[in-house]
């Protein structure tokens, strides 16, 4: 009786074992697909009437304050908080703050 268990639960690792190596597999495949990365400065709402007033030169006021974290969002999902940063000419983000998954 002893030795029909221990089989059993040999059976059960070796099915877990299994799935994770087949999570892994999908896993690595899905590591070389592109995903759309997005930093949100801020909001703002216009009126109809405003936007199609809006020209060169205009001003549009966000909603952040300067300082405040910026979102970035991996394919349009929250992914984390950053702060915006200059590399040579270029603007940047640095991740301040991963976004836990809700």
């Amino acid at each position: 009786m002893a030795a029909k268990k221990e089989k059993v639960a040999e059976k059960k690792d070796e099915a877990k074992t299994a799935d994770v190596r087949v999570q892994v597999d999908n896993l690595e495949q899905l590591q070389d697909m592109d995903v759309e990365v997005s930093v949100e400065l801020g909001r703002n709402k216009l009126t109809l009437d405003d936007a199609l007033s809006l020209g060169e030169q205009s001003l549009v006021e966000l909603d952040k304050v300067v300082g405040e974290p910026v979102d970035i969002r991996i394919n349009g999902k929250l992914f984390a908080k950053g702060e915006v940063v200059t590399v040579s000419e270029n603007f940047g983000v640095r991740l301040i703050e991963i976004i836990e998954e809700q």
